[in-house]
């Protein structure tokens, strides 16, 4: 704990600060539950999104066994050429939103392929589409949970350092001026009886 001055002047910043502690804790304890809330709903968003996209793997793999042409199709047909990104806010945080993803699928000649190519093309485009969902969301969390700990570590700094070293500085500040306050109503009958004292002494002299 730092040192401080015992005075009226520093009783007051000591209150104020106080009063500040407590006026901000709610809000970053809310902010701190709102964060919690979202990791919590993305997180859930994203198992999801992978389990879609497993089943849709597995489906791919039966689909394609039934042709028997499994060598038929190559994945490097289908690539990414532009993943779409907006931006979102969560409890003050920008955070990336998948808005969708621009695909390439490379040449094959349509003749000597198989007519369910552009089928599969199509469910892998989808794939591809839900493993770039799956990774903005991890994204999202990301940038969530470093704010969580940084609202967490103040939340921890005004509950249990702050409000808690304002009060005991207030208190000792408090109990300090009372003690000089009494000290100096002592002081000022000693003062006083030794005057009249000496009053007295000097009338019965005279």
């Amino acid at each position: 704990m730092a040192k401080i001055k015992l005075t009226k002047n520093e009783l007051k910043v000591q209150k104020d600060s106080l009063k500040m502690y407590k006026r901000y804790l709610p809000t970053l304890i809310l902010k701190k539950q709102q964060l919690q809330t979202e990791i919590r709903t993305i997180d859930s968003k994203a198992k999801e999104v992978r389990a879609a996209r497993a089943a849709l793997e597995k489906e791919f793999d039966e689909w394609i066994a039934v042709f028997g042409e499994q060598e038929a199709f190559k994945p490097d047909m289908v690539t990414v050429s532009n993943i779409k990104k907006g931006f979102g806010n969560i409890a003050g945080v920008t955070i990336p939103v998948y808005e969708g993803a621009d695909f390439s699928r490379g040449d094959y000649d349509l003749y000597e392929t198989p007519l369910w190519i552009d089928m599969a093309a199509d469910r892998m485009e989808k794939a591809l589409s839900l493993d770039l969902e799956a990774e903005v969301l991890d994204e999202q969390v990301r940038l969530l949970s470093r704010e969580l700990r940084a609202t967490t570590q103040r939340v921890n700094l005004f509950e249990k350092v702050k409000i808690p070293e304002a009060k005991a500085n207030i208190k000792k500040i408090t109990v300090y001026l009372g003690d000089e306050q009494v000290a100096a109503v002592v002081r000022s009958k000693i003062s006083k009886k030794k005057l009249q004292a000496k009053i007295d002494e000097e009338q019965e002299v005279d």
